[in-house]
């Protein structure tokens, strides 16, 4: 069984990331979902590190949301 980590690829930063505020978060994908971490995570163990699963609609619907 493969893990969100294993299938989620082509992860990088937010274009609207604070670096003097160290607020970033990463977008990964795979076919029809998008993943968001923590880029302060970095050193936990890929397995245990906490990643935001969403359907592809739904990531859209809250970019809108959020003004984009």
């Amino acid at each position: 069984m493969t893990t969100w980590h294993e299938r989620l690829t082509d992860w990088h930063k937010s274009t609207y990331t604070h670096w003097e505020e160290n607020a970033c978060v990463e977008i990964g994908g795979a076919p029809g979902v998008v993943g968001i971490r923590d880029t302060k995570q970095w050193a936990l163990p890929d397995k245990t590190r906490p990643i935001l699963v969403l359907p592809a609609a739904s990531f859209a619907a809250l970019l809108d949301h959020l003004g984009r």
